[in-house]
């Protein structure tokens, strides 16, 4: 499972009941009640634009993807102001499409997630006076995702009747197991002689037993509610047994609903992509069909390039694609072949790549996987220092502040971009050498193709590397990773002048200020209008796409790959000392893994890359703490506790990513944490005895390729079954041109085919495969419907979504009946 989303903008916020009436909002994205992002505090304004995007992988299963805003006042205090809650099941709703959600109150008997265990028993006892009555035991067991310290169980019997009882307190965890048995006497009346515990319809509906879960606290403000489940007794049945997990709901206190656009609003586009990935050998056909790609001739009629024709957007299909290639090291011979046939159907050299190709956005996003921690290095530091300093560099005269001077903007701006110009046409050999073997590809592609332009062989590779990656890094480091957030406005438009000058440094335009609409940017380029600009860029084209190769190793330079606060364990480097557990600053480079008491500060321990030896989860039970994973190095292991689910995920799939070619990197390891003389895990007493574990699967050494082939084929699939109209069409268009040789018809002009009998051997083939895989997703589905149970743990009654899938299948299979 995966999510992106955008979050927008809010409007309509209810203003500050103080004078000042404007409010400092921020939005957080959290699984349930699990925050694992949060936006920049946007500052006086009741219509907050945030403007910010968010993509990971989600680790675990959720009910709701919830979005709150926060009001931070003068005392830093954040009070909230609404939320908006979507349900897992209703998230296809809203896929890919800006929606406006009105903002609902935040109540603390709504905010629940979790489950309960629950065994239902009704036996008939007869008392020492001769009078037969019933006992319905209560058996329990609770698993949550939130601290429960206590537990409350209310048993309302009747409508004129209630008796409660109590749990022990289960202290310091997040699944407590109470095991607990209770009895609650069902007496009946006199006459009543039945043996089976069968009442009128109307009476059993109003029989239930309902459990509150409580987080015991010990200030004055009383227990905290986590959930209820309220189980009506007549699931007892003839059998009086029942045994379920149930879903925690919220309490119904009967508070009013609050009026549409009362609270504001949130706009948010959620791409919610769920996969359910086979086997690696189901996939070979189709896989084996992607992959033989560059070898078809014409390439047109290959697989992949027919998914670019098929699809709405190129986007949709460049993402898998090359994610795909460069899993199985064939990303350059595709695009190579791509590009080369593209530059083919070129006639004029000055519009190489200006439009959106399946060739221009694969090799966008081979540039987003392969150059993104090339980017960190190259850019960061000094985006950073722009960021912070706030330097006014407007120039635009309509726009300049009455306190600031044009001149001295001028200059702020110009040492902005001669330092961002200087680090990048000196960072050729840093360049990824997957990069420069495409750009190579690209300059003789090219230069062959236009052999009259000279500068052809430069405009191919400056067309990529300034204008689709260094440029757009400048205008928006926050979707490159380069920052946290969206920059303010003001440094969003000093990067906006600095991302223009850049561009046109890197254009080698014959005219360059003459690329410019406002006069005032043409006045501000004369300061670079000297040879000197020009050869450096040609200097720094040539490098990158020399096929020369570089020894990798010799020019290394330590790059920033992920630093953050997080919680670790002491880890007793010091016979006596104590173990316990601090806030620390961790830094993660390509040479050694540290931690800083503050960000800033010296190491107070590094750990070279070649001493881990694995990094594993932690289960939760060792320290009765979440989201906690281990460093293990060759005398001792690091207890890291992470701020949420996803940066743990990120963490652990970082360093195992880094530290991959370790030749001594452990097969197995301990799950749980050495503690008072034993391993939890395997109860061994031996600190140095070895893991209990297989750890887990390796992963490709180089850290910016990481990819799940079999997921990627999976989405590759996917799209081919979305299109699957489009691809008849094609193979109509295939058919048309084989037996027509007129005008083409207008219906089949999208399509670009030159050779109709390869194109259409290609189709048939890849219509085959995707029905096949049709076939198999369909008898999985069948086969779940038929073992899943409804109130199982990984079902538990009150599970909407799977109910969704229920119906859908019910109906599936009437229809197929």
């Amino acid at each position: 499972m995966s999510v992106c989303l955008s979050a927008g903008e809010a409007k309509n916020i209810p203003p500050y009941p103080g004078p000042n009436k404007m409010r400092d909002c921020y939005c957080t994205v959290n699984l349930d009640q699990e925050e694992v992002f949060r936006t920049k505090t946007i500052e006086k304004s009741l219509c907050p634009f945030y403007g910010e995007d968010f993509y990971c992988e989600i680790p675990r299963s959720f009910r709701h993807l919830s979005f709150y805003i926060f009001d931070r006042d003068v005392f830093r205090r954040d009070s909230s102001i609404g939320k908006v809650a979507v349900k897992k099941e209703d998230l296809q709703k809203y896929h890919g499409k800006d929606h406006w959600f009105p903002l609902q109150p935040v109540c603390a008997d709504s905010e629940v997630q979790g489950k309960v265990h629950l065994e239902l028993r009704l036996s008939e006892v007869i008392t020492d006076s001769g009078v037969v009555c019933h006992k319905l035991c209560h058996n329990e067991q609770c698993f949550h995702s939130q601290d429960i310290y206590a537990h409350n169980i209310n048993a309302f019997l009747t409508p004129y009747r209630s008796e409660a009882k109590k749990t022990k307190v289960k202290r310091k965890t997040n699944n407590p197991q109470f095991d607990e048995v209770f009895f609650f006497e069902v007496t009946k009346p006199l006459s009543y002689t039945k043996r089976q515990f069968d009442v009128e319809e109307d009476d059993v509906d109003k029989l239930a037993l309902k459990v509150d879960l409580w987080n015991a606290s010990n200030l004055k403000f009383g227990d905290e509610f986590l959930g209820e489940v309220r189980v009506p007794l007549k699931v007892l049945g003839q059998s009086g047994v029942h045994d379920a997990w149930y879903f925690l709901q919220p309490r119904d206190n009967g508070n009013k609903s609050v009026k549409a656009d009362e609270l504001g609003s949130l706009r948010l586009n959620i791409v919610y992509t769920e996969d359910h990935v086979f086997p690696t050998e189901h996939y070979n056909p189709l896989r084996d069909l992607l992959l033989q790609s560059a070898h078809v001739e014409p390439v047109s009629a290959s697989a992949a390039h027919i998914l670019g024709e098929v699809c709405r957007e190129k986007q949709e299909a460049a993402v898998p694609l090359v994610r795909l290639f460069l899993h199985y090291g064939k990303i350059v011979p595709f695009l190579s072949v791509i590009a080369h046939a593209e530059i083919n159907r070129t006639q004029d050299p000055n519009t190489i790549f200006r439009g959106n190709s399946l060739t221009s956005k694969c090799i966008d996003e081979t540039m987003k996987l392969a150059g993104m921690h090339y980017l960190r290095v190259t850019l960061k530091p000094i985006i950073d220092e722009i960021c912070t300093d706030h330097k006014p560099c407007e120039i635009d005269p309509v726009k300049l502040k009455e306190s600031e001077n044009l001149d001295t903007n001028r200059e702020n701006l110009r040492q902005y971009v001669d330092r961002i110009f200087n680090v990048i046409t000196s960072s050729g050999v840093s360049c990824p050498t997957v990069m420069c073997d495409i750009f190579f590809s690209l300059r003789e592609s090219a230069a062959s193709r236009f052999q009259v332009d000279p500068d052809v062989r430069y405009t191919a590779v400056s067309s990529f590397i300034f204008l689709r990656f260094f440029a757009p890094a400048i205008l928006s480091p926050n979707l490159f990773h380069l920052r946290p957030h969206h920059p303010d406005p003001c440094t969003s438009r000093t990067l906006t002048l600095i991302s223009k000058t850049i561009q046109t440094l890197g254009s080698l335009a014959k005219s360059k200020s003459a690329n410019f609409k406002e006069s005032y940017m043409a006045a501000f380029y004369d300061y670079f209008n000297e040879q000197k600009y020009a050869d450096a860029v040609k200097n720094f084209l040539d490098l990158i796409s020399s096929s020369a190769r570089w020894d990798q190793k010799s020019i290394e330079t330590p790059i920033m790959l992920k630093e953050g606060f997080m919680i670790k364990r002491a880890q007793g480097r010091n016979r006596f000392g104590l173990k316990n557990f601090k806030k620390r600053w961790f830094r993660l480079t390509n040479h050694e893994f540290t931690y800083h008491k503050t960000k800033g500060e010296g190491a107070l321990c590094s750990i070279p890359i070649e001493n881990i030896l694995a990094v594993e989860r932690l289960e939760e039970e060792s320290f009765k703490m979440k989201n906690m994973f281990q460093v293990i190095q060759p005398e001792r292991a690091l207890y890291i506790q992470a701020n949420n689910c996803v940066e743990a995920r990120d963490w652990i799939d970082i360093l195992t990513k880094v530290s991959q070619c370790n030749c001594k990197r452990l097969s197995t390891y301990h799950p749980s944490a050495y503690l008072n003389g034993h391993w939890l895990c395997c109860k061994l007493s031996a600190d140095t005895a070895p893991g209990c574990t297989p750890c887990t699967g390796g992963l490709p050494a180089n850290i910016q390729l990481d990819v799940d082939g079999d997921r990627e084929t999976e989405r590759i699939y996917s799209l081919y079954s979305t299109y699957m109209s489009k691809l008849v069409k094609m193979q109509e268009a295939c058919g048309s041109k084989s037996v027509y040789d007129g005008p083409e018809q207008e219906e089949y002009s999208t399509f670009v085919i030159d050779d109709p009998q390869e194109t259409y051997k290609t189709l048939r083939l890849v219509i085959s495969a995707v029905q096949t895989l049709e076939q198999q997703h369909m008898q999985y589905k069948r086969d779940k419907f038929r073992k899943t149970k409804y109130g199982s743990q990984e079902h538990p009654i009150g599970d909407q979504s799977f109910q969704c899938y229920i119906r859908q299948q019910s109906e599936s299979s009437t229809y197929s009946i």
